[in-house]
């Protein structure tokens, strides 16, 4: 493996994890330099919109507002370059507190895998694509 392969491995994991913390302290300042202009995210899989960052931001900040806490986490990921683009598999984890139906903490997890489509660009690498993929989940709330 080259150094540049490496580095450009390092960055990308950089990357994602930034996004696991952007998420987690609600920084969207962040979370909109990590795409680049146009990006597409797909969180169907869980329920939620396939659109812009702009949109999904919002989508976001609705569903952790609902929650007591949360904790984004990632491993695994699969790392396939070719020049100025990547695709990667990652494996993700995420824990949330929601309120039961007395008041008491729910927590509740979920597993998933991104799949990314990500670019190199003047600004180092950047998501172009997000698309969640459901793996599992434990302990939802029954919908009412």
């Amino acid at each position: 493996m080259t150094p540049q392969a490496l580095a450009d491995r390092q960055h990308i994991q950089d990357l994602l994890v930034r996004y696991c913390h952007a998420l987690d302290e609600r920084d969207w300042p962040t979370f909109h330099a990590l795409f680049t202009a146009g990006a597409v995210l797909d969180f169907r899989a869980f329920g939620g919109p396939c659109c812009g960052v702009a949109d999904m931001q919002a989508y976001l900040a609705g569903v952790l507002a609902s929650m007591r806490g949360c904790q984004h986490t990632i491993s695994t990921s699969r790392v396939d370059l070719a020049g100025d683009e990547a695709r990667v598999r990652t494996a993700a984890q995420v824990m949330m507190v929601s309120a039961g139906p007395q008041g008491q903490d729910h927590v509740l997890f979920a597993g998933l895998w991104y799949r990314d489509h990500l670019v190199r660009g003047p600004d180092g690498w950047r998501i172009r694509e997000r698309i969640q993929e459901y793996a599992w989940t434990h302990n939802l709330p029954t919908p009412a």
